[in-house]
């Protein structure tokens, strides 16, 4: 899954990196360096106008919601916290997603996502519960470039205020994970589905809704080379934040591993 990541940039240079046409961005959000579940965060996506015809191209815009999809059919906006991330492979089916999966697709910016490893081995620590220690890992662009995680978003609406009330309507999203390549395999199983700059148009078209082809965009991405390396515990909790997160921990720190020859922690095999 995807439960953390990192989103320091601001609206202006994601506006460039993103070719986004309007920002609806109406108050900058803080550099956050510990993005959890219910948070508000950047969403780049493409709407119509209202008056546009069905056939229309949309306008590609940024703004803010909340990361936790609510469906639109929900009795409250509690099942949010459940709907942070939607599995590729059931993506299409499941009914929490399968509308939005047809015309409601996001990118969500991310510096960088985290990820836990759990190692194995005589020697690693345990918990006072006796499980091993998880090493926090930093997994990031190579090049510095954004990672344009799949997402999907929906509005939703309280009936328990006025319809004409903007608190009445509340727009949120989920992140769309898919089996790990190799490297990043090693430190979890699972990692966000990243689309490739040449495909964000199609993504975010409204009007590309073959199930076959959307699921194509999916594939594994080609994109510059992830690096990733272990940082302190300190991101374990949500009460810390700041770029201190994401400075590398020198490895004799760390819970276990050493660099492999292709310079990822852990090592294949490990």
């Amino acid at each position: 899954m995807c439960g953390r990541y990192a989103s320091a940039k601001d609206p202006d240079a994601l506006v460039e990196e993103f070719e986004v046409e309007e920002s609806l961005v109406e108050h900058p959000l803080h550099a956050d360096f510990n993005v959890a579940p219910t948070k508000k965060v950047y969403a780049v996506l493409s709407q119509r106008p209202d008056d546009a015809a069905e056939d229309a191209p949309g306008q590609r815009q940024l703004r803010t919601l909340r990361w936790g999809l609510v469906p639109s059919w929900a009795k409250d906006r509690s099942i949010g916290s459940r709907m942070i991330n939607a599995r590729a492979e059931t993506v299409a089916e499941k009914p929490a997603f399968r509308r939005a999966f047809v015309k409601r697709r996001c990118l969500l910016p991310a510096d960088g996502y985290y990820e836990w490893y759990t190692p194995t081995g005589e020697n690693v620590p345990l918990t006072s519960r006796g499980k091993p220690v998880k090493q926090p890992f930093y997994i990031h662009r190579a090049d510095g470039h954004s990672l344009a995680m799949a997402g999907l978003y929906e509005w939703w609406h309280d009936k328990s205020k006025e319809p004409d009330d903007p608190e009445s309507w509340l727009l949120t999203a989920t992140i769309i994970t898919t089996a790990a390549t190799d490297s990043v395999g090693r430190i979890h199983d699972r990692m966000p589905v990243v689309i490739t700059a040449s495909d964000w148009e199609r993504w975010l078209d409204p009007r590309v809704g073959e199930r076959e082809v959307v699921e194509k965009l999916m594939s594994p991405a080609q994109i510059s080379p992830l690096s990733a390396y272990p940082v302190s515990v300190r991101v374990n909790s949500v009460r810390n934040n700041g770029p201190e997160l994401v400075e590398p921990l020198p490895l004799e720190e760390a819970v276990s591993g050493s660099v492999g020859d292709d310079g990822f922690w852990p090592p294949a095999g490990s």
